[in-house]
């Protein structure tokens, strides 16, 4: 079996695996801990795209048995973040990346990461637009709490500036007790260590069941 196809099966089973602990009798069975219910469903950097069409059968097949589903792209969190930003300030942000990285690469980067750190990181950044996400799809459902999935996707998108292991710990005990998983761009170095995108460190402070 080729790499490519190789992986291809891999995210099938991960996919069917989680689809199965969803619909395993009356409440989803995605972790083993009380109260946390979280998992990270772990993919391949390159099938992208494969993973989009994978969770999009899934997610239609879900609402077909009365499930509510929300996926939410932490991509599109972080833009409208920056949309909401004086626009000359994130033009700043752009030409002095520009300026820096014709003398060093790295200190560009850096740069990047020290002006993008405050609408990403800590309890004001992105993981306050989940929860309040998460918190208005409860309300809007009041009644289904275990027949409800929500999917933190577009990960990637946010590479090198983003820790999904720190996002996961700040939304921890304010997602009404939801299901959430986290799609995971990256590599399972042990039990539950997670390499993201491939290229970060590997990060052990996991506690979700990782389906790969």
């Amino acid at each position: 079996m080729t790499g490519s196809a190789f992986e291809a099966a891999s995210l099938d089973r991960a996919i069917q695996a989680l689809r199965s602990d969803l619909l395993d009798g009356d409440s989803p069975k995605i972790s083993t801990m009380r109260n946390y219910r979280f998992a990270i469903l772990l993919y391949n950097p390159t099938e992208e795209f494969k993973l989009r069409g994978r969770i999009r059968h899934l997610t239609d097949d879900l609402r077909l048995q009365g499930w509510n589903v929300l996926s939410i792209s932490l991509q599109k969190l972080l833009l409208e973040r920056l949309k909401q930003e004086d626009a000359q300030v994130v033009e700043s942000i752009i030409r002095m990346e520009h300026r820096l990285y014709g003398r060093d690469p790295d200190r560009a980067l850096n740069h990047l990461k020290d002006k993008l750190a405050r609408y990403i990181e800590g309890a004001d950044g992105i993981a306050r637009d989940v929860i309040d996400l998460i918190g208005q799809f409860a309300d809007d459902h009041p009644t289904a709490a275990n027949r409800t999935l929500i999917l933190l996707g577009r990960t990637g998108a946010l590479y090198p500036f983003f820790r999904s292991s720190a996002l996961l710990k700040l939304i921890d005990g304010k997602t009404r007790n939801l299901p959430v998983v986290l799609l995971y761009p990256g590599e399972r170095r042990e039990l539950n260590a997670l390499k993201f995108m491939g290229e970060l460190s590997s990060d052990r402070d996991y506690r979700p069941r990782i389906y790969s």
